[in-house]
């Protein structure tokens, strides 16, 4: 009978070690490769002419307006002279930042003299004036929180000190604008219990890395100020952030790399390091996989399923960012520079065949993962 026991006993103890053994044996498959686009000043002008295309095309038109009552009803473009076209605010906002961003680098494309049209045409005194007294009013006081908001101050900090006269004027026209965009930020931070962990539009890290940035390009120290207090009560003590469930199946945000992507900005070199290590897994990791593979888009030209094109573009430059301020001798950063341009270069593919659907919008993400912020 002793002995019938124990047989079991060790029985027991076989089945029980084996898939613990098989797991810690399981190895996490080999990071993708792959490269970003080499931009030139041909491939800027077909980037910059995607914006071109839809910057006065207001419809279709999808906007987040809170209508109080029936005077409120009326076009886009009579709320949003500047920014009522390519498909809702936000798309337009970021598409001028996408058109300045490249003009300023390859100020010689061949479309250069459009592009430079487009800009004197919609960012004056006049227009910006409407667009700030639309978000002074009392429907207005949300109005694209706070997605919108982080890409109209990411186009005033692209403008700031480009010594290039059309560019000052587009900066002064947009200071009123920016000026009151980051007020409304100082407003809101202190009143958000909880951080925004979503993967589209509503998620407060993607948001803050943008704000931050500028703040500290145009030497907003309040602004800066509130961003840094508020990050480290919000996401410092953050671990183990659950990439198994990325992404979903409409995102274009990664939340835990938006989230490590604003850190990085926040901590010092080596405390960055090291809040990373108990954030992420590590790149060999069987978990890190989700993270690795760039997302698979199975309806490029779906409006939602489509945001996945982006998701690739966003991982592209949240990975570059973070390698950048990781040490030389951190594993991790030949790593996540091998995933940037695997992510780069797959968002680039996919968004050839995404429609009017991703035209409107991509072109910006791409610039950002390609030429970085």
């Amino acid at each position: 009978m002793g002995r019938f026991f124990c047989g079991i006993f060790i029985f027991v103890l076989a089945v029980g070690c084996g898939p613990a053994k098989k797991k810690e044996a399981e190895a996490a498959p080999p990071l993708p490769a792959g490269s970003c686009p080499v931009i030139d000043a041909q491939k800027a002008a077909e980037l910059a002419a995607l914006t071109l295309k839809c910057s006065d095309t207001e419809y279709p038109n999808k906007q987040c307006y809170l209508y109080e009552k029936e005077e409120d009803l009326k076009p886009t473009r009579l709320n949003n002279p500047a920014f009522y076209g390519c498909f809702d605010w936000h798309s337009a906002v970021h598409g001028h930042w996408t058109m300045a961003k490249l003009l300023k680098k390859f100020p010689d494309m061949p479309n250069a003299a459009a592009v430079r049209a487009k800009l004197n045409e919609h960012l004056t005194s006049e227009k910006i004036a409407v667009e700030l007294a639309y978000f002074r009013s009392n429907p207005g006081r949300t109005f694209e929180r706070t997605y919108g908001w982080a890409w109209l101050l990411r186009l005033a900090a692209e403008l700031e000190g480009w010594s290039d006269p059309d560019a000052a004027r587009w900066r002064d026209a947009l200071k009123p604008l920016a000026a009151h965009i980051a007020e409304k930020t100082r407003d809101y931070l202190p009143r958000l219990s909880f951080p925004v962990r979503t993967g589209i539009h509503g998620n407060l890290a993607f948001s803050l890395n943008h704000m931050l940035d500028y703040a500290r390009v145009v030497g907003d120290t309040e602004l800066e100020k509130v961003i840094v207090s508020r990050s480290r009560e919000l996401y410092l003590a953050d671990t183990n952030c659950p990439v198994a469930y990325e992404p979903s199946g409409v995102d274009f945000v990664s939340p835990c790399l938006a989230e490590a992507d604003l850190m990085r900005r926040i901590l010092r070199q080596d405390d960055f390091a090291a809040w990373l290590t108990k954030f992420l897994p590590a790149t060999a990791s069987p978990d890190f996989r989700n993270l690795a593979a760039p997302p698979v888009v199975l309806d490029k030209k779906d409006y939602a399923i489509g945001h996945l094109i982006g998701l690739s573009l966003q991982r592209a430059w949240s990975f570059s960012g973070i390698a950048a301020v990781l040490p030389e001798n951190d594993p991790r950063k030949a790593a996540y520079e091998r995933l940037a341009g695997a992510h780069c270069e797959r968002g680039f593919a996919d968004m050839n065949d995404a429609g009017y659907g991703g035209e409107h919008w991509l072109a910006s993400f791409a610039v950002g993962a390609a030429l970085g912020f």
